[in-house]
């Protein structure tokens, strides 16, 4: 790999160098490295771009790297990547996807993902994206996440967006069984004309099944975003989604709830702010020394944290 893909593993997936375990590198449309072990194997699809990833049940304290980087302007590609979790495991999976483009094309990158999480199984999923390059053509990147949680399964989703994406449309459906728990934990900043729409919908099940969505977004300059959010309680359930946002300059960010209990003891909840920075923030930090910007970027940089 190249200097600019190597920069870009490093951001998306904290990858210096080749990782332990199984992974899956992909570069510009192509395989660029894979590795499988005892408990963790990955085959490429016959019948579209991608792969399924399969882990034999009890797997425990092992890990899976799937990032994908694109270094070549103009390049526009969908990758549908399956995830099968056997029960009783216990693993981390590592994706992400870093365009960078230094040309007048469009580049883009759509993740089809799917996950089929079985009984009292744990994944830990981490998918961070991110753009570079001083070329004019856009970066665009738009997500996709099927979740399907077996009895007693839990995920937890971390995903970031900080920096370089011109537009993006994250989409996340969900389906929660009995005493099964889903966390997702957004974090997402825009600037310039960049636009970020977040759609997360979850079909809760079973009873004692939990969802918890969290977004934090900061919105720059004159970029625009969009949270929805649905939660749809089926059965004696905890639902919980909150949205934070500060807006900044002439930027736009819309929160749109939507919760439905279709069951008497479903406990759902949503939570959302929008607003600027506030003054006495700035204040405090300025009197120390900082200027106002700095202020701006240490209040964001927590805020993000």
């Amino acid at each position: 790999m190249d200097a600019i893909q190597q920069e870009l593993l490093a951001q998306v997936a904290d990858l210096h160098e080749v990782p332990e375990g199984a992974y899956n590198i992909r570069a510009n449309g192509e395989m660029a490295g894979r590795n499988i072990t005892a408990n963790i194997d990955i085959v490429t699809k016959e019948d579209c771009p991608g792969i399924d990833i399969r882990i034999k049940p009890g797997t425990k304290s092992e890990s899976v790297h799937i990032p994908v980087v694109l270094s070549q302007s103009g390049l526009q590609e969908s990758v549908y990547n399956d995830f099968f979790v056997g029960e009783d495991c216990d693993i981390t999976i590592i994706a992400g996807c870093g365009i960078h483009n230094g040309g007048s094309a469009s580049s883009s990158h759509s993740g089809i993902h799917r996950f089929f999480v079985e009984k009292n199984a744990k994944v830990r999923y981490v998918e961070k994206h991110y753009g570079s390059g001083d070329g004019s053509g856009e970066r665009i990147m738009n997500p996709t996440t099927e979740i399907h949680l077996a009895e007693g399964a839990s995920l937890e989703m971390e995903t970031v967006q900080i920096k370089g994406i011109d537009s993006t449309v994250r989409t996340t459906t969900a389906e929660v069984a009995a005493g099964a728990s889903l966390v997702i934990k957004e974090k997402i900043m825009t600037h310039g004309k960049q636009y970020a729409e977040t759609d997360f919908t979850v079909d809760m099940e079973g009873k004692d099944s939990s969802v918890n969505l969290i977004s934090r977004s900061v919105a720059k300059e004159r970029s625009r975003q969009i949270f929805r959010s649905r939660i749809l309680g089926n059965a004696s359930c905890h639902g919980h989604s909150e949205c934070d946002a500060i807006i900044m300059d002439d930027a736009s960010v819309s929160a749109i709830p939507e919760l439905t209990a279709s069951h008497i003891d479903a406990n759902l909840i949503h939570e959302a702010a929008i607003g600027k920075i506030a003054g006495e923030q700035l204040i405090k930090l300025m009197t120390l020394g900082l200027t106002e910007k700095e202020a701006e970027e240490q209040i964001v940089k927590g805020f993000l944290k």
